[in-house]
């Protein structure tokens, strides 16, 4: 069944497709079970990494597990798309930049190093755990699978060294061809929103030395000048923390959390809490679509992400094929 919620305005709030949810006695770790604490209902995506639990007082909560040792619950609020929208906040990796398999070849190249194996490859049933969620969940479940005597720190270091180089290459014009390429239909689409004066948020788990050159690449592609210009706000996982610098927050709260897209919209685009009906998130991800929900805002899923895999269409108002799709929505 599709879970809504009525409004004070008389309109449906969605607030999601139970039909898409696995149902289950136990969740978030086994501290809730259905039938005691007043836990009604208990249900999980498919990739098992967010449970939704209800309650017999109304209300609807989300439990998101983590591989670091750091589980979160926090309310789920029904959405809804209220015209005319103020914001729109896009992902960017898979949403504005084709860019998966870049990373997920950086995860790849980052492996083959602990195991000292140039010759190492993912195979096709790692890909789900491998994306779409922070750079130390994948890495732990790639050493958990074929490296378990090294350590997350190992591995980070490596991955930032491969990282650096890479980006360092691309700025440049060099490195790993066709890394980064503009979604179709994406200069379209954002210039569309900007003639109709709608704010746009770019909001990325990625940290910044990734996600600058993504975004720097397409934008010169599509001759679109510079994206700090364009974009009303960008919002990413800041600086990876390194020995002998400073960090910032970005591995443990980052997609499906709330607070990149939260931050995005609260700060970045000075839209109050109150206001989020007239804000739309789009997302290809599975943990994107999640922290677009718990952050309050209605979601549109694109195509070509792991949506459907992971099984949170659940979560999404509507779910396009394209970007040009969606402008009827959001108009």
């Amino acid at each position: 069944m599709a879970c809504t919620v009525k409004s004070n305005c008389c309109k449906k709030d969605f607030l999601f497709d139970s039909n898409d949810l696995i149902t289950c006695q136990t969740g978030g770790d086994g501290l809730f079970k259905t039938g005691c604490g007043g836990v009604t209902h208990i249900w999980t995506t498919k990739d098992g990494k967010v449970d939704i639990l209800t309650f017999e007082d109304g209300k609807t909560l989300t439990y998101v597990k983590s591989k670091m040792g750091y589980p979160a619950l926090y309310p789920f609020v029904p959405a809804r798309i209220e015209k005319p929208v103020k914001a729109v906040l896009m992902d960017l990796d898979g949403t504005s930049v084709r860019s998966e398999a870049f990373w997920i070849w950086i995860i790849e190249q980052t492996t083959a190093r602990l195991l000292n194996n140039p010759k190492f490859e993912l195979c096709h049933e790692d890909l789900p755990f491998v994306s779409g969620h922070s750079v130390s969940e994948h890495l732990k479940y790639c050493i958990h699978k074929y490296c378990p005597s090294k350590t997350v720190e190992q591995a980070r270091v490596h991955y930032f060294d491969i990282t650096h180089e890479q980006m360092r290459l691309i700025l440049e014009g060099k490195g790993k061809k066709n890394a980064f390429q503009p979604t179709e239909g994406l200069k379209d689409f954002l210039l569309t929103l900007k003639s109709k004066g709608i704010k746009i948020g770019l909001v990325t788990s990625g940290l910044y030395e990734k996600a600058w050159p993504e975004i720097l690449d397409a934008f010169r592609q599509l001759d679109m000048g510079d994206p700090a210009d364009f974009y009303d706000a960008i919002i990413t996982a800041g600086y990876a923390i390194r020995k002998g610098q400073p960090g910032t927050l970005g591995e443990l709260e980052p997609k499906p959390h709330p607070w990149l897209y939260a931050e995005t919209a609260r700060v970045g685009l000075g839209i109050d809490f109150a206001d989020r009906h007239s804000v739309v998130g789009i997302e290809d991800s599975g943990a994107g679509v999640l922290s677009i929900r718990l952050a309050g805002f209605a979601c549109l899923g694109l195509a070509d992400g792991n949506i459907i895999q992971s099984g949170t269409k659940a979560f999404c108002s509507h779910y396009c094929d394209t970007l040009h799709e969606m402008l009827p929505m959001i108009l």
